[in-house]
């Protein structure tokens, strides 16, 4: 990769200087004013600012005490691992990887283990992340396409309060918004230890009545692996061009993403106790894998039939070839449990909604509709890379449409209200290849109800209670299965879509524009659980479930140099129905804790840090076997200069051994009896490893 850090560190200052004769010319269209052309009418006042962020006053505006957003200069700040990490800004929600970093974060919120994304629902410029009926798992959420740089704004919402979010939102939801234009242009490079290379440039520029942003970025990862060379190979590009069509703002933007790497999957404790390996080795030294995303999107927003429109449309292929090995010798003494999950889908969908502002009373509608055409989701054996026989290969198509309708009435200056309604149908087409018997169709439908009421007892303070239902969606293969495909037993379908209830009480401060504070309280019932299942390295459908929690976040800007963070969230989560296993939902972290600063001086000298802390969290359901929790800290500090950045980060700086997560399972080593060893797997934290970047601006 050498040679590629060079190559592009060539281009990259090329295109800078070649860009920097031209940057005085340009009008350096601001992130507010993007986000404002992709909300409101454009504001007549062209003085006024619009403040996006955590600095942003919501209240107002939210219908919940558990929504916010991020905007790039909290972004910017703060060092991140991996680009799944972006996530973690959503306040609760921890990020972390259990395999290769080619392949999606495992995420945790509100007493969940996601999985790879299931309930909760991710987008970028209204185009779905996560990948239903997926082969590794369901709702598999893979942020790495994403360039950081080109990021305007995060917004988050949590629980099942808004009617314009449908599947996978049962914990809540997170859209991307990529900037129209940057202020102004950045190449970087990026060198640190464990082989990390990467390399970025990004910036806009004035091509004829529009703007047309463009971003770049390569990278590449060896990791602190014993025996096994991660050789992370990343590139990912944009291109968006927006403009002012028929009095709104219109845009299309094209992706594409490609990864190849190796997997340091988790390993067996009694592995390392045994000094079999060491916390950074591996039993099967050949799994890994291979992904690619490209998608075309555009849309337009603006006023339309005395309102204001917004509409959406995309194509995404995407594709996974994935290997894994969780069990080691446990079901195949002779080759071993290694294998394969393939994903090749082609997804067309559009969003469409009107709003209307009539006296009193905000009305919305709105209507969207996805359809994925898999080409192949497939499990199969495999043995050092080699594709050996299929266990399940099947062709999908699964179709969706979501209507909404919401209300927001203000009653008064101190009291207003939010009512939505929603109805999602769904239709699955299932084509099995490995087993006819296992082929079907199948259609399911689910309405929502979703209702707030707001109080503004003062000016700086707000109080909520929200209440909502919400669903995720089941793998279509799951819906018409008849056959169980390893041990051709008679299996049950499942329930294609799963009902989630949710409450939550809240409160909101916003104070002198330096002192923000949320606050809330709520609860979340689920029909049925997904839960993660070891040796087959995907989810399975478990017991109905609730959960119970309590979250508070303070944020601090003593001045518009320093900022200041402190999210702290508590949640319970059991199984509802009665079970001598145990009531306990493994997996689901009950204490998350996340602190952090960043200051910057009038010098240019700035410098953050974050800590992430998650507690002790059930492994199996009777609680006797748990995880020992793990904190992280990450620093930076830099300067800026005319032009010129330099910067340094610090990750893990305590060089914590702590895990990124634990599980709880058989497996079967060499030598070991036929039924395996239950015991703790796990993937530990990428020890303290120094980072260093040289930014420039044009």
């Amino acid at each position: 990769m050498t040679s590629q850090a060079a190559a592009f560190a060539a281009l990259t200052i090329g295109l800078s200087l070649t860009a920097s004769a031209k940057a005085e010319d340009l009008p350096s269209p601001t992130a507010a004013d993007a986000a404002m052309e992709r909300a409101e009418p454009a504001p007549t006042d062209v003085s006024s600012v619009t403040v996006i962020g955590r600095r942003k006053n919501l209240v107002g505006e939210a219908i919940s005490a558990s929504e916010g957003s991020v905007g790039q200069g909290e972004i910017a700040a703060r060092p991140l691992l991996r680009t799944g990490d972006l996530l973690e800004f959503v306040p609760g929600l921890i990020a972390t990887q259990h395999s290769g970093s080619g392949k999606a974060n495992q995420y945790f919120l509100r007493g969940f283990n996601l999985d790879h994304g299931t309930d909760f629902a991710t987008s970028v410029d209204a185009m779905p992340v996560n990948m239903r009926t997926h082969g590794h798992g369901q709702g598999y959420t893979d942020l790495n396409f994403l360039i950081p740089e080109t990021v305007e704004e995060l917004t988050y919402r949590k629980g099942v309060y808004y009617a314009d979010v449908g599947d996978f939102s049962s914990a809540g939801s997170a859209q991307f918004h990529l900037a129209d234009a940057l202020p102004q242009g950045v190449a970087e490079i990026t060198v640190g230890e464990y082989g990390y290379r990467r390399g970025v440039v990004a910036d806009s520029a004035k091509v004829g009545a529009g703007d047309l942003l463009y971003g770049l970025e390569v990278q590449s990862l060896n990791g602190p692996w014993t025996d096994i060379d991660e050789d992370v190979q990343k590139v990912s590009g944009l291109l968006k061009y927006s403009g002012d069509v028929g009095g709104g703002r219109a845009h299309l933007t094209i992706m594409g993403y490609d990864n190849s790497w190796n997997s340091p999957d988790q390993i067996p404790q009694r592995a390392v106790k045994e000094r079999l390996i060491s916390e950074f080795g591996s039993i099967d030294k050949t799994v890994g894998g291979d992904a690619s995303r490209y998608s075309l999107s555009g849309g337009w927003n603006g006023p339309a039939l005395g309102g204001q429109l917004n509409a959406e449309a995309y194509v995404i292929s995407s594709k996974l070839d994935l290997f894994s090995n969780f069990t080691y010798l446990l079901d195949d003494p002779v080759n071993g449990d290694q294998f394969e999950q393939v994903d090749d889908r082609r997804i067309y969908g559009f969003e469409i909604s009107q709003q209307w502002d009539q006296g009193a009373n905000r009305w919305r509608i709105g209507a969207d509709g996805r359809y994925d055409d898999i080409q192949q989701v497939g499990l199969f054996h495999a043995k050092a890379r080699r594709r050996l026989d299929p266990v399940r290969d099947d062709r999908v198509r699964e179709g969706s449409i979501g209507l909404f309708a919401a209300n927001e009435h203000r009653f008064n200056d101190t009291l207003r209200s939010y009512v939505g309604v929603r109805y999602d149908h769904y239709d699955f087409d299932v084509n099995s290849k490995s087993l006819a018997a296992n082929s079907g169709n199948t259609e399911d439908g689910k309405a929502s109800i979703k209702a707030s009421l707001v109080y503004k007892p003062g000016m700086p303070v707000e109080l909520y209670v929200s209440y909502g239902q919400g669903f995720h969606s089941n793998d279509a293969r799951g819906t018409t299965i008849t056959v169980d495909p390893v041990s051709g037993d008679p299996a049950e379908p499942v329930t294609p879509l799963v009902r989630s209830v949710g409450g939550e009480v809240g409160a909101r401060l916003f104070l002198n524009d330096q002192l923000q504070a949320t606050a809330a309280v709520w609860t979340l019932r689920l029909d049925s659980e997904l839960l993660f299942v070891g040796d087959a390295g995907n989810t399975e459908v478990s017991r109905p479930s609730r959960r119970e929690g309590v979250e508070l976040g303070l944020y601090y800007f003593p001045s518009k140099a320093v900022s200041a963070n402190l999210e702290v969230s508590y949640s319970d989560a059991r199984f509802r129905d009665s079970d001598p296993a145990g009531d306990k939902v493994p997996g689901s972290i009950p204490l998350v804790i996340s602190a952090g600063v960043s200051a910057k001086s009038q010098s240019g000298w700035l410098a953050s840090a974050q800590v992430r802390y998650f507690g002790r969290y059930p492994l199996i359901e009777d609680e006797s076997i748990k995880s020992d929790g793990s904190a992280l800290v990450n620093f930076r500090v830099g300067r800026d200069f005319r032009r010129v950045g330099l910067y340094v980060d610090v990750l893990n700086v305590l060089d914590s051994n702590d895990h990124d997560v634990d599980y709880y399972y058989a497996s079967r080593l060499a030598g070991e009896p036929p039924e395996g060893v239950d015991d703790v797997h796990y993937h530990v934290f990428q020890p303290r490893s120094v980072r260093a970047s040289l930014r420039y601006s044009f």
